[in-house]
C-alpha cells in the first residue's frame, strides 16, 4: 500500500476520529460509528472506504454485519520509515553528550 494513502487518510481530522473509536473498541459495525461519532452514514460510510484503501481499516463480515478493525501497521510503518529514523539520530546526540559531560567530571 501507499504511503501517500496513508498520509492522505490521516491528514483529515474526521478520520483520525473514526480510527481513535475504533483503537478504543475494535470491531463496530457502521451505525456504532456513527452513534459514537454523531456523523452521518454516508460520511462515515465515506470515511471507511478511504480508511480501507490506505489498508488502516480491515473488514470482516460476521452474519449480515459488516464489522470494523484498525490495522496499525500502516502506522508502525510511518513511525519506522518517518520518525524512528529521526529519534535514533537525537539519541545518538544525547548519547554524546552524555558522554562527553561524564568525561568533565
Amino acid at each position: 500500500m501507499s504511503m501517500d494513502a496513508v498520509f492522505k487518510a490521516l491528514a483529515d481530522e474526521s478520520r483520525r476520529r473514526l480510527l481513535d473509536s475504533l483503537h478504543k473498541r475494535n470491531g463496530q459495525t457502521l451505525a456504532e460509528l456513527c452513534t459514537r461519532l454523531d456523523m452521518t452514514r454516508q460520511a462515515v460510510s465515506k470515511h471507511l472506504a478511504i480508511l480501507e484503501n490506505a489498508n488502516l481499516v480491515a473488514v470482516r463480515r460476521e452474519g449480515r454485519e459488516k464489522l470494523h478493525y484498525i490495522n496499525p501497521v500502516p502506522i508502525n510503518d510511518i513511525a519506522d520509515r518517518w520518525i524512528a529514523k529521526y529519534e535514533r539520530h537525537r539519541l545518538r546526540v544525547l548519547a554524546q553528550l552524555k558522554k562527553v559531560l561524564e568525561d568533565d567530571t
